[in-house]
């Protein structure tokens, strides 16, 4: 019965943590690609690639359903991936959808057209290849109309997180705000498009204001998966055993991660 969670590195551990706390039956397996992170600024077919083959590998731990908890992969590769290359007996999720629905006050599985909604101005911050896939915008279109978005490639902030550095990555988030706030000086909402920036989630919100409504993913995600695996539970895996795996150096990026989630975390070999 066990589900996979992929990402390009460190990020995708605070959906994992929100899935295990939603879900705390539920074997997890975590597959970081940490060998080739990050994906932000790699071009999609690269992306495609390398999440096709984490995917795989998470198969073969017997995850049937997959999520993508890495914004990039989701937004530069998933599409393609479910329409010409996933089996039918398999699922594979992103992490867009979920933060759409909450945005736009749907519920979940929600197919109805497109309609007018209470936000009409959205901060988009997201690695430099989520923001020019326009996924996000492509995703919004299918459930709002009238809503502008302005979209801030926030490179550099990744790197900066997962090296530990967080006077950087602070320094870095303020910066791109700044810049998004030249173009949108008042946005309604701000949506954070990478599993890394919960964790810098009080500085985004600190640096736009209390009047911004800050949207970030892990617990959208947990509650949607929640939710469909409710709806579709034959496609809970065979895999039985939780844990994480790496195509880095597993002690390495053990350490990483748990610096990066202040808790003791132990990967091995992908």
């Amino acid at each position: 019965m066990a589900v996979g969670v992929f990402d390009s590195g460190l990020g995708g551990l605070t959906v994992h943590a929100a899935i295990a706390a939603r879900l705390p039956a539920l074997p997890l397996v975590y597959f970081g690609d940490n060998a080739h992170t990050p994906y932000g600024v790699r071009d999609a077919e690269d992306i495609f690639q390398l999440t096709c083959k984490g995917v795989e590998r998470l198969w073969e731990e017997g995850c049937d359903l997959v999520i993508l908890a890495c914004n990039t992969a989701s937004a530069a590769a998933l599409k393609r991936m479910q329409e010409t290359w996933i089996p039918a007996d398999k699922r594979v999720l992103g992490v867009f959808v979920p933060l759409i629905e909450a945005l736009t006050e749907r519920q979940w599985g929600d197919n109805t057209p497109p309609r007018e909604v209470a936000v009409k101005h959205v901060a988009l911050f997201a690695t430099p290849a989520t923001v020019s896939s326009r996924a996000f915008q492509r995703e919004l279109a299918f459930r709002a109309i009238g809503v502008d978005v302005e979209a801030q490639p926030c490179g550099g902030v990744v790197d900066a997180i997962e090296q530990g550095d967080e006077i950087l990555a602070e320094a870095m988030v303020r910066s791109h705000v700044e810049a998004l706030r030249r173009r949108m000086p008042k946005p309604e909402a701000a949506i954070l498009g990478c599993t890394h920036y919960p964790l810098m989630q009080h500085v985004f919100q600190d640096a736009l204001g209390p009047d911004v409504k800050v949207y970030s993913q892990a617990n959208l995600v947990a509650e949607s998966l929640a939710d469909y695996l409710e709806r579709r539970p034959e496609f809970l895996g065979p895999g039985m055993v939780s844990k994480f795996l790496t195509t880095g150096d597993p002690k390495s990026v053990s350490s990483h991660a748990t610096q990066f989630l202040r808790r003791g975390i132990t990967f091995e070999a992908a």
